[in-house]
């Protein structure tokens, strides 16, 4: 009896698909997927800001020699795979303005530039209402830790849930707030900051990371290269808080008059030179474009149909985006 047992244990392993091992969402273009392509016409704002602390091109090696590859500034604005690496642990702080906010469903997508939908690597992701308390999203590994995974080796990711570079590049990996719903000092209507950390991929407890159950997160490691690490591309938001769309920050910086306008609208800006200017209507369709390397321009609005419009400003280090109003 206990040999009959064994060999319908046995069968009926065999006989299991791999995928009830793995219980995660499926990659690009399988049934289940939750990734979003870049051109999705449910992102309403990106990244404003960014800031890098680097971390280490081989931490088990030379902890002192940095991640080089890209600038801060490519993590802001759309998905163009212009990238900034992060290194083993570096950090990426953004900011956005207006503020991400709890809505149904997902509430904003983290691109990475991964050639494939096999070959990745991860990253925490951490949110903040004050830019002071950083609440991180639950992170789930399924990966096996028995085997280093080598620095081309590749990953399923079906055994992969709320870790950024879940989804080769062009496609998000997005991330819902009401998971952080109640977590302490973290309002979830007004997500103001971002953390995104890179996962050292080691199995080396001496260096290793850890999911939210404790699993060590067995990814690409070591990658001895100056692009090492989690490549930063965008950070895309599908719901942001817009009934204060003017922070007392950018009040400071930023004037737009008259809003709502008629004939025409100016801008103007404290200390700052405007680099270009993106003026799209509510379905996303670029009305204006223009590189005016200047700190104030007014531009002529009575060609314009009546209604909301979104303005982009980026400046040398930042992007600012508002609400206009065509009357």
């Amino acid at each position: 009896m206990v040999r009959k047992k064994f060999t319908f244990g046995l069968f009926f392993l065999l006989l299991t698909p791999l995928s009830l091992f793995s219980q995660y969402a499926p990659p690009v273009g399988y049934f289940g997927t939750t990734a979003i392509h870049k051109d999705s016409s449910c992102f309403k704002s990106w990244a404003a800001s960014c800031k890098v602390q680097r971390g280490s091109v081989d931490i088990s090696d030379n902890p002192d020699s940095l991640a080089s590859y890209g600038n801060d500034e490519a993590a802001c604005g759309v998905p163009d795979n212009m990238v900034v690496s992060l290194g083993d642990g570096g950090i990426a702080t953004l900011r956005f303005n207006p503020p991400i906010s709890n809505g149904t469903g997902f509430d904003f997508a983290i691109f990475e530039n991964s050639f494939n939908d096999n070959f990745l690597e991860l990253a925490f992701v951490e949110v903040s209402s004050d830019s002071i308390n950083y609440h991180r999203f639950h992170a789930i590994s399924l990966t096996q830790t028995s085997q280093q995974t080598g620095a081309f080796d590749t990953l399923d990711t079906r055994q992969l849930h709320n870790l950024a570079g879940k989804y080769r590049s062009g496609y998000g990996t997005p991330f819902d707030l009401e998971e952080l719903r109640g977590a302490c000092a973290l309002n979830v209507k007004a997500i103001s900051h971002m953390r995104i950390i890179d996962v050292v991929g080691s199995i080396n407890p001496d260096y290793g990371t850890k999911d939210s159950q404790g699993n060590y997160i067995n990814d690409p490691w070591p990658t001895p290269f100056n692009s090492c690490g989690f490549d930063l591309d965008a950070v895309g938001v599908i719901h942001n808080n817009t009934s204060n769309i003017l922070s007392l920050t950018t009040k400071n910086i930023l004037s737009i008059y008259p809003n709502p306008a008629q004939e025409k609208i100016t801008i103007s800006m404290f200390e700052k030179t405007m680099k270009s200017i993106v003026i799209t209507n509510i379905s996303g369709k670029e009305i204006l474009f223009m590189q005016p390397n200047t700190d104030e321009i007014s531009i002529l609005t009575e060609s314009f149909s009546k209604g909301f419009y979104f303005l982009k400003i980026k400046t040398e280090h930042e992007f600012f985006y508002e609400k206009i109003i065509v009357q």
